[in-house]
């Protein structure tokens, strides 16, 4: 099951809805991941941290550049995942 499907059942069963009727929240799903697909300041510091235990010697710019990177790949990759 992608994580796209378990978010569309996930809100598929907070309406109340039959466990059948998942699919007609997927574009829902597909709405918010399209928001969520930038990251905020605090997530980019956030996991620039992890990318300077790994390369201190780069700034934390570039780090934090490079985790807002990671999640955008990891959110596109979701929704691409979505269509398989």
């Amino acid at each position: 099951m992608t994580p796209i499907e378990r978010a569309a059942r996930a809100l598929c069963s907070l309406q109340g809805d039959p466990d059948d009727n998942w699919r007609t929240y997927v574009p829902h799903v597909e709405v918010v991941m399209n928001a969520l697909h930038e990251p905020s300041e605090h997530m980019k510091e956030a996991g620039g941290e992890i990318f300077h235990s790994y390369n201190p010697e780069h700034s934390e710019i570039a780090h934090q550049s490079d985790a807002a990177n990671v999640w955008r790949l990891m959110v596109t990759a979701m929704r691409n995942g979505a269509q398989n």
